[in-house]
């Protein structure tokens, strides 16, 4: 893997504005708008769990409304040069259902293999494969939010990925925007699908992206013949120095989609944050 300077190929994916700007969309947009992929904060949101009606956030890693970028400088001896090292800055990063507040437990299984990898194939289906060669690490968590109330159960995942340096971490999100335009309708496992997805890509500086080295954002619709739908499906992902982290949301009956993207929002922000802690010089 890997590629020639800031990445080229992903200039021709990206998608500008507020249809699609993903982790920012709940810091001025209007909030519009798996299987293999998500089963193999700073300034946090608001819980869904908490009360009805929209949940609103800011955007993670900002202070405020000046927009000071929050992106440390990563210290290079602190990153793992071999599998062993990087499990153990999964167990520092890797976060408990407290991180997306009230209400949210463990799923069961709680923690998928970690020796597995999520390929999306040329049918657009979701696949597991061993890790490959970049990847040094990987932690897959699940939580949900339990129905009650006349209201469905919330699925959310965690993935954090340790890789052998910068440089594949960033090829890692250029891969995700090539497969949202590849198959905006993918299947997750039998009797699961996302539909109609959408991402965007945003490098530190770009828009109102001032927390993180890279973020990345998909949504659409989540149906299962389960738990039924369409209903909201999130993916936000970020970047630090060799780690990405990334939190999958599937809604359910009587959530908006801002409540979706607040949960989404908090469990990211909060990865960021434990990785900022464990890779920044000095600290966060």
């Amino acid at each position: 893997m890997g590629g020639p300077g800031r990445y080229a190929d992903r200039f021709a994916l990206r998608v500008g504005g507020c249809v699609a700007a993903g982790l920012l969309v709940l810091a001025g947009c209007s909030a519009g708008s798996g299987g293999a992929r998500d089963g193999a904060s700073a300034s946090p949101a608001a819980s869904p769990s908490a009360g009805s009606g929209a949940a609103s956030a800011p955007v993670p890693g900002t202070t405020g409304a000046s927009g000071v970028p929050l992106v440390p400088e990563l210290d290079e001896a602190k990153q793992p040069k071999d599998a062993a090292g990087a499990r153990a800055l999964l167990e520092r990063i890797s976060v408990e259902p407290e991180a997306f507040g009230p209400g949210i437990v463990r799923s069961s299984p709680f923690e998928s293999a970690p020796d597995r990898w999520p390929v999306l194939d040329q049918d657009c289906v979701w696949q597991t494969s061993g890790l490959p060669e970049d990847v040094l690490a990987t932690a897959t968590r699940h939580f949900h939010l339990p129905a009650e109330g006349g209201r469905g159960r919330v699925r959310l995942t965690t993935t954090v990925t340790v890789h052998r340096d910068r440089t594949e971490s960033g090829w890692e999100t250029a891969h995700a925007m090539e497969e949202v335009l590849r198959c905006p309708r993918q299947v997750l496992r039998d009797g699961e699908e996302i539909n109609n997805l959408l991402g965007a890509s945003f490098y530190l500086g770009e828009q109102l992206n001032g927390w993180t080295e890279d973020a990345f954002n998909e949504f659409g619709e989540y149906l299962s013949e389960a738990d039924g739908g369409p209903y909201r499906y999130v993916w936000y992902q970020a970047q630090f120095g060799p780690v990405t982290v990334a939190v999958a949301g599937k809604g359910a009956a009587g959530f908006t989609k801002q409540e979706i993207d607040a949960l989404a929002v908090q469990g990211t922000s909060r990865l960021m944050l434990q990785a900022k802690l464990a890779l920044a010089k000095g600290g966060v």
